[in-house]
């Protein structure tokens, strides 16, 4: 993680005006000076200010260049911290699988099962701290491909258009849909 962080840092170094390239530009001191003479102007005074306009290019290009590289670290660490504290609420899920596969063989099937919905209701409620919500039953309700995707239809006439299975439960994180529900629905 320290090696990524300063590869990240050194590679994401700040872009100084001064830097960049001096080659590209469309227009140069010569053109002005000649538009500037033939213009009757003062050359003098559109050199001025078109090294002022271009100094205030190359700043601005370096201020955007700047901005970019720190807006992709900053994404990168959200990423990575994100994932850590996730990782981190689910290893006491992970450490109770652990014991539970220790202790398959010693202990009758009631406790065992006891066990499992335990470790069930452990995982589901770290999941549901980090916005995970499940979509309500949807036995009998009219089919929505906003939230349900169909696997199949049966012949039911009393049942068309509806859903008649849940074959895979949905869920939401947030507001948006994680997981389509996986539905039978009654043609």
């Amino acid at each position: 993680m320290d090696n990524i962080d300063n590869e990240t840092t050194t590679n994401q170094e700040e872009t100084r005006p001064e830097e960049l390239n001096k080659d590209n530009k469309t227009i140069d001191a010569q053109t002005i000076e000649v538009n500037a003479e033939s213009s009757g102007g003062d050359v003098e005074k559109w050199k001025k200010e078109f090294a002022e306009m271009k100094e205030k290019y190359v700043r601005l290009y370096a201020d955007f260049e700047n901005f970019r590289r720190r807006t992709a670290k900053e994404k990168l660490e959200f990423m990575t911290s994100a994932n850590e504290n996730l990782i981190r609420n689910l290893l006491p899920v992970l450490d109770d699988f652990e014991r539970a596969q220790k202790n398959f063989g010693t202990q009758d099937v009631e406790t065992m099962k006891q066990g499992f919905v335990l470790i069930h209701d452990k995982l589901f409620k770290s999941l549901e701290q980090k916005g995970l919500k499940p979509m309500a039953d949807v036995i009998g309700a009219n089919f929505s491909a906003d939230y349900h995707e169909a696997i199949t239809q049966i012949p039911m006439p009393d049942m068309q258009g509806k859903v008649v299975d849940e074959l895979e439960k949905g869920y939401f994180l947030g507001d948006k849909v994680l997981r389509f529900s996986k539905v039978v629905v009654g043609a």
